[in-house]
């Protein structure tokens, strides 16, 4: 399943990295497409995973999780 989120603060590419890193860290999350310019992230997903989680790596990461 995919589930996309919104982003901000990443400004380049470095910040995409970052990111992806961040979310494919988290159990369930299998791939991660960051993109600074759309301000989102798009998550293939192994299972369900909490708004909560996400927001944490988000926010962990140094950038903010939109709702």
């Amino acid at each position: 399943m995919t589930k996309t989120i919104r982003i901000n603060g990443m400004m380049c590419a470095h910040c995409e990295a970052r990111m992806k890193k961040a979310l494919e860290a988290i159990d369930g999350v299998v791939s991660a497409v960051t993109s600074h310019e759309q301000n989102n992230a798009v998550l293939e997903l192994s299972k369900e995973v909490s708004e909560e989680v996400l927001c944490k790596a988000v926010t962990d990461a140094g950038y903010e999780y939109v709702k």
